[in-house]
């Protein structure tokens, strides 16, 4: 433990947003770090508890205590060392991950907890600027083929840590770069894409090859690839979107949220968006149905191209302003969260089921809507409509797609048609293929991605070596 008294003493200060009225003019990361100094007091409050509820918070197993108090001693490559040791991509989970590890902290009890995210991304971000993070290439080659289908974190995780081991990785991605949702789902100004690019620079310097513009079910057939790997893993994702089956759902300008966003990082990326319709919000009245993350990345993404208006939607009722910490404390409480491009400008309404949509010449036009009460039932008389130039549905996604790859495979799905496979041995139920990521657990955090992905490498090691020392 470093000061003692550190969480006495200092209060705690996190990164800072640019203001809205210069970043909303460009498409590149706004957060304004904190300097070493202060970063170190902040590292500095870290209690180092007899139970680090952090890590109840944490997927990955991050040694949080551990680094904190490196970081406050200035031991900054050793706290790198000791962060890369659980996680392969801090850079991704210092800036996209929502930070249960904070919920739990002990001091989040009075709504004051270690700025663990920000110290995580401070630590990666000073690694690469000072050249520590190496290819670390495997001293051996073990003579087997390893097959990855799906170039998200999962998949990149276990990419890399299976290289690492000294197998040889090819990793098949249908997209024409790496990276999954964090390249086309997630804006450049929450995570710039330069990011990405220098892990797979890192990846292919340690032995990985990637297969670009290869949809495994399509171009490749997937008995093919299960034959020509010693084994395969899935990493695809879960990416069959909920959908709104109300009528008018078939006008023109009624889109997925992952039709339109991923648009809007190809053009930054200067990658062409394909033969399709493009998606933009210039000029128009966009209405997002879904409160969650997605959402509030339509909204960003809305504001920057000129929306009119952006309104967004969410059917559940609005959650309290503050949490009952002795009710949820340290689990992830439900609570009224405010992200950077609600504060852009967007008009957030709860409890609202939409009814229809009306257009006019095959176009949406309206949005007719009635409000819920707290069962979820019709309130009487609350009908309104809302101006609709541009629908984004954002209601998160239900399960990975299911024909091509999988049904080919004939794998076995849970009741909630993901791929089954265990957190022990991620293995599905057809022989040397396995299953991890959302494409085994459903949609879910980049941090979870991340685990699974270096767990199902330590399974995978140990099938086809049969012992293994990667850590779970």
């Amino acid at each position: 433990m470093g000061k003692v008294t550190g969480f006495l003493e200092i209060d705690r200060q996190d990164r800072k947003y640019a203001p809205a009225s210069d970043r909303i003019r460009h498409y590149k990361e706004f957060m304004i770090p904190l300097s070493e100094e202060t970063t170190r007091d902040q590292a500095s409050r870290c209690m180092n508890c007899g139970i680090p509820y952090c890590h109840n918070g944490c997927p990955v197993n991050n040694q949080i205590p551990d680094w904190n108090d490196l970081v406050y001693r200035g031991e900054w490559e050793e706290a790198s060392r000791n962060l890369h040791s659980t996680n392969n991509f801090p850079e991704f989970t210092g800036r996209v991950c929502p930070a249960p590890c904070e919920a739990s902290c002990t001091l989040n009890i009075e709504d004051t907890p270690v700025t663990i995210k920000t110290i995580e991304c401070a630590i990666v971000d000073r690694a690469w600027k000072n050249g520590w993070l190496k290819p670390e290439i495997a001293p051996a080659k073990t003579g087997k083929s390893i097959a990855v289908v799906g170039a998200g974190p999962a998949g990149l995780a276990a990419a890399q840590q299976l290289a690492r081991a000294g197998h040889d990785v090819h990793v098949y991605e249908k997209h024409a770069k790496a990276g999954g949702l964090l390249r086309y789902g997630i804006p450049d100004f929450k995570m710039e894409k330069t990011l990405i690019d220098r892990r797979i620079a890192q990846m292919e310097a340690e032995g990985v090859t990637f297969h670009y513009n290869q949809h495994i079910g399509r171009t490749i057939p997937a008995a093919e690839l299960v034959a020509r790997h010693d084994a395969v893993l899935l990493t695809g994702g879960a990416e069959a979107p909920r959908d709104l089956p109300v009528e008018g759902r078939n006008l023109d300008g009624v889109h997925f949220a992952m039709e339109f966003l991923p648009q809007q990082n190809r053009r930054v990326s200067d990658e062409s968006i394909g033969q399709v319709e493009p998606i933009l919000a210039g000029g128009k009245h966009v209405v997002v149905i879904g409160g969650g993350d997605t959402g509030s990345d339509c909204i960003g993404t809305s504001v920057r191209q000129g929306a009119l208006s952006v309104t967004q939607l969410e059917i559940m009722p609005q959650p309290p302003v503050k949490e009952n910490k002795l009710l949820t404390w340290p689990n992830w409480p439900l609570k009224l969260r405010t992200s950077s491009s609600h504060e852009e400008g967007a008009n957030r309404d709860f409890a609202v089921a939409t009814a229809r949509l009306t257009g006019e010449g095959g176009v949406v036009k309206e949005l007719h809507c009635h409000r819920l009460d707290q069962k979820m039932q019709k309130v009487e008389g609350s009908e309104f409509v809302l101006k609709a130039d541009l629908v984004l549905l954002a209601m998160g996604f239900v399960h990975p797609v299911l024909e091509g790859m999988i049904s080919e495979l004939g794998l076995e799905t849970d009741p909630r048609k993901n791929v089954a496979a265990n957190t022990l041995s991620y293995k599905t139920s057809v022989e040397k293929v396995f299953a991890a990521g959302d494409m085994r657990r459903g949609q879910s955090l980049v941090v979870w991605a991340i685990r699974e992905g270096r767990q199902a490498a330590r399974s995978i090691d140990e099938y086809l070596m049969g012992a293994t020392t990667l850590p779970r």
